[in-house]
This record gives C-alpha cells, structure tokens and sequence, in this order.
C-alpha cells in the first residue's frame, strides 16, 4: 500500500560520472540516500535531533535495478514512497526518472531504526510513524 509520495530533483554533475559521462552504478544509492533524507527534513523530521536521542536509520537491505543510463547534466526526479511501517523499520520504494520521464533506476530499500548506543533495533520515532500512517 502506497502510504505517501515525496518527489526531489537532481542534477547531475561531472563528479557523478565516470569517463564516458555516464553515472557512475554507486551514485544512485546517493541519489536516493538524498531523497530520502530529504523527505524527512520535509516532514520537518531532525535527524541531528534524532541522533542527539541516540537514533537513526540505517539501510539493512536495498534491492537495486538499473534500466537506462543517467548522463551528465540529466535533471533527474526521484520518487519515494513508503510502502510499509512496521515498528522498527520502513520499507522504501524508490525510482530515478530522468528529463525524459524514462525510468533510469528502481530500488526497494529496507530501513531499520536503531539505538546507536546499542546498537539494536528500536522503535520508530511516533512523529515518522504518523507521517506516514
């Protein structure tokens, strides 16, 4: 079930790009890591707060595809959805399109929340469950 979207624009630049101006396979994930870092601070969600409180969030598993190479100085919307909240984590759907709305890279992403002073699985922040309830 599709709880709630949040569309982000990116540019991409030279440092994103290997010699022939095709981005790079690894700087997709920062493509969505900003997305979704983004989506938060949207929903007004500090993560600086959050680690002040000994939480954070942290990719225990992300499902990759690449269906059509990004160039340098595609602008490109990456949509986040999240897809399911359990109590400890969210399961993110995430897909790059570039300017000419073709679908570039698709991922699922699994995030938990945990106590960094631990080190274990901790519930969700009730203001991040709420978001997206």
């Amino acid at each position: 079930m599709n709880m709630k979207q949040f569309i982000w624009n990116a540019r991409v630049y030279y440092e994103d790009t290997d010699a022939g101006g095709v981005v790079y396979h690894a700087r997709y994930l920062a493509f969505f890591e900003r997305a979704r870092t983004e989506m938060l601070r949207q929903l007004n969600i500090s993560q600086q707060k959050l680690l002040q409180e000994s939480i954070a969030f942290v990719v225990k598993k992300m499902d990759i595809s690449y269906h059509f190479p990004a160039r340098l100085d595609d602008m490109l919307t990456i949509k986040t959805s999240a897809e399911q909240v359990r109590k400890a984590s969210i399961i993110f759907k995430q897909t790059i399109f570039n300017q000419n709305n073709q679908v570039i890279s698709t991922a699922d992403v699994l995030i938990a929340c945990v106590n960094i002073t631990k080190m274990k699985p901790c519930g969700l922040p009730e203001l991040l469950v709420l978001e997206f309830i």
